[in-house]
């Protein structure tokens, strides 16, 4: 890591820097982390390891960029977001780097999140705060179905949806709204199933 921020400093050196990289900021830098992001998940799906290899060099490259960016401006540095990681993963993990004892992965992520909340007392966001704005549509609705406990959809209320759709974005959106929750339920992601059935449908032309 630290011979990929000595390029990014140099790279965003004022003298004999890259004049593209000089001029990004943490905002203007947010469509290619999702762009890299969604990369890493297809090679994923692929089952493409050299292309995984590559997408996660170009995830850590962002992680790298913003931290020099920080840095330059006196926020904070890499070693600070490493610092804070390490940090979380510990006290996140009691059962492995303290005394706790759980029966199971289905208690580590209860645990996960009773200690998600004690870290967050006193600057707790709302249910719906707390789904980030910029993830997929489909997982946010299927997010925002889970924290805001939205009512439980069934089989015949998609069927019957279905029945009653209309050639209308609003009919068309509740009955996807519908299939988000109805996934959630069942604990599928909407998004990686929709990705995965496009990428079969795909591999059938």
């Amino acid at each position: 890591m630290q011979e990929l921020l000595k390029i990014m400093r140099k790279l965003r050196s004022p003298v004999g820097g890259c004049p593209w990289d000089l001029k990004q900021s943490h905002e203007s830098l947010r469509p290619y982390i999702l762009e890299e992001a969604a990369e890493v998940v297809d090679a994923i799906t692929d089952g493409n390891l050299d292309n995984l290899l590559e997408e996660l060099g170009d995830v850590l490259l962002q992680i790298a960029f913003h931290a020099v960016i920080a840095e330059s401006q006196n926020n904070f540095s890499y070693n600070d977001i490493e610092k804070t990681i390490v940090e979380k993963m510990i006290r996140r993990h009691p059962h492995v780097f303290a005394n706790v004892e759980v029966d199971g992965a289905e208690e580590v992520a209860i645990n996960w999140q009773e200690i998600k909340k004690a870290e967050k007392k006193g600057k707790a966001k709302s249910a719906l705060e707390s789904v980030p704005k910029s993830l997929a549509t489909l997982m946010r609705a299927a997010e925002l179905s889970k924290k805001l406990k939205w009512p439980t959809v069934s089989e015949a209320d998609l069927i019957r949806q279905t029945a009653e759709l209309t050639p209308s974005a609003q009919k068309i959106g509740e009955l996807i709204l519908a299939i988000c929750s109805y996934s959630e339920d069942n604990g599928i992601n909407p998004e990686i199933a929709l990705r995965e059935a496009l990428s079969l449908r795909i591999k059938k032309m």
